[in-house]
This record gives structure tokens, sequence and C-alpha cells, in this order.
């Protein structure tokens, strides 16, 4: 039975598709587009919630759940409501648990694109700013040197256009609204940032573009690229920055290659600033702060990162 290449929620005219950008014995990959919020399935305040839509979709016996045999899908981790990009889901609560794991001690490296207004100071810089929850206002997040939870994120200036800027953001950790918080501290809030940045015309430019791991099953390293293009093109950008020549999908894999924007990685990856795994045979279809005082921005090139960071 041929797989779809993609999941779909909803029925008739309003259906919803989301490419499925990898998949393997033990996780799926979708392309998350804007608007849907990653909340457990009781949160019923919205009728955009993820995991409830895929659980009732599974539940309904639709299609590309179907062919898949699937029982069981539930998110590992979480993107904003209007972040889009690679969102990992995991087949069993074996693999969650796993996966999970993988985010908690920071082995899942992480890489989003953003646009941001106007010309940050460095060229690369780290930001390390511990964040908590703002007690006054529901559903944001401030800067407590003294309360609030160890946070890394690197930065890199990639581009710059009229007045915006492409910046590659590297999370180490993962506290919630982190890059956003980090970037509008630096003082070049995301594009369409209306909690950060003031009132927005736009959507919010933040896209994740790749997740790399070790298979926690197979020990296999695992490379997931999300596309670029149309979201470089929706700022005015050019072409990809992960594009490199397109291999062919193994004869052993699922072939969802209608559904592939990047390429499959068979070779080494490119030499960025640290070391990265190469891809795993699958369907890829495209510390904490030990001093109490306010951290400082870092200037200048990033350390290198070990296998433990995210």
């Amino acid at each position: 039975m041929a797989k779809p290449p993609y999941i779909e929620l909803g029925q008739g005219p309003d259906a919803e598709r989301m490419p499925i950008i990898y998949e393997d014995r033990s996780v799926m990959a979708i392309d998350k587009p804007r608007g849907w919020m990653l909340v457990p399935f009781t949160w019923q305040r919205t009728d955009r919630n993820l995991q409830a839509a895929i659980q009732s979709s599974i539940g309904e016996g639709a299609f590309w759940a179907k062919s898949r045999q699937l029982k069981f899908l539930r998110y590992v981790h979480r993107l904003d409501a209007e972040t889009t990009g690679v969102l990992l889901f995991a087949k069993s609560i074996g693999a969650t648990n796993s996966l999970g794991a993988l985010f908690e001690t920071r082995q899942m490296h992480k890489r989003y694109l953003a646009i941001v207004r106007g010309v940050p100071r460095q060229k690369e810089w780290t930001c390390e700013l511990k964040l908590d929850k703002d007690p006054i206002r529901v559903g944001r997040m401030r800067v407590d040197p003294t309360l609030g939870k160890a946070s890394e994120t690197s930065f890199r200036i990639l581009e710059t256009r009229n007045d915006l800027t492409l910046v590659e953001a590297l999370p180490v950790t993962g506290r919630t609204h982190q890059i956003r918080v980090h970037l509008a501290e630096s003082g070049c809030p995301v594009l369409g940032d209306d909690i950060y940045g003031g009132p927005a015309r736009v959507q919010l430019a933040l896209r994740s573009v790749e997740l790399s791991y070790q298979d926690p099953f197979t020990r296999r390293p695992v490379r997931i690229f999300a596309p670029e293009h149309r979201f470089l093109a929706e700022y005015g950008f050019g072409k990809p920055l992960n594009a490199e020549p397109i291999q062919p999908v193994p004869a052993e894999s699922t072939n969802l290659e209608t559904a592939r924007p990047t390429a499959i990685h068979e070779g080494p990856p490119p030499p960025p600033r640290a070391s990265r795994p190469q891809e795993q045979a699958g369907s890829n279809l495209n510390g904490p702060q030990s001093s109490t005082r306010r951290p400082t921005f870092r200037s200048g090139p990033r350390r290198p990162r070990s296998a433990s960071g995210s």
C-alpha cells in the first residue's frame, strides 16, 4: 500500500496537508505550518490543537495513518504556534521517552533561521541570559538573572538586504521563546514578533530548518532538514543555505520522493562550526550557569560544541 508523503487533517475542502520530511520505524518529522499549537490533547481552548487533530485523524482511520498502520503519534518537542519547520513525532511511548531524553540532555542539535529588522552589532555572538516566566503577562517570558533558568543561544549573521538581516540561531537549551527573547535582548527582535518586538504587520519570521541526533535505538546518526526556499523568498532573500547535491533515496527506504524538498545527504556533512553526524538511512525528504550574576553577551566566533550540545 502506497504511503502518502503527508499527513492530512480534516476532511473535504477544509482538509490541510502537512509534508512528511523524514520517517523511520521510530519517528516521523513534518514541516509544521503556522497557526498550530503544541498543547496536550485534553487542552480544548482552541480548534488548532495539532496533537488533538492528529489523534482524531488516526482514530478516524485516515488513509495517511492507516497505510502506515499507525496507532500512536505524539510530539517529542514543541514549536511556537507561529514558528514553522521541523517538528518531530514519536510512533510509540518508548520512542517518545527515548527521544525526549535526547532533548533533555542536550543531545539534540537544532538550527533555526530568523529574519530581524536592522543589523546586529556583531556578526557572531552568544546570548546566555537566564529566562523565566513573566509573572505579570501570561504567555510571556522575561530575563531573570536570579530565578531564571540557564539559557544559551548562538547567533550568526548570514545575509543582509536593505533593512532586514537573515540570522542563523543555534539554541543549546530549549526554553520557551528562547530565540525570540535572546534576539530581542540583543537589540534585534524577530520580524513579526508582536510579543517581544512591538506591533507586527507581518507573520513571525522564525523557522526550524534542521534537527540532528543519534538514533537511540540503532545508534545511527540522523539529520532532518526542512526546506528553506519559500521562507527565504517570503522576505526577499536568495537560495537556501543547506543546498547540497541530491543523492538517490536508499532502496530499502520508504519512497517519499514526491515530498522531499531537500536532499538526502550520504556523504560527510558540510564543515560548519562543529562536526555533525551523517544521516541515517531513513526517508529524509528534504550547562547551567554556575554564577548568579547576570550573564553577558559574548561576541566573536562561537566556541566549539561538544557532542552533548543541542
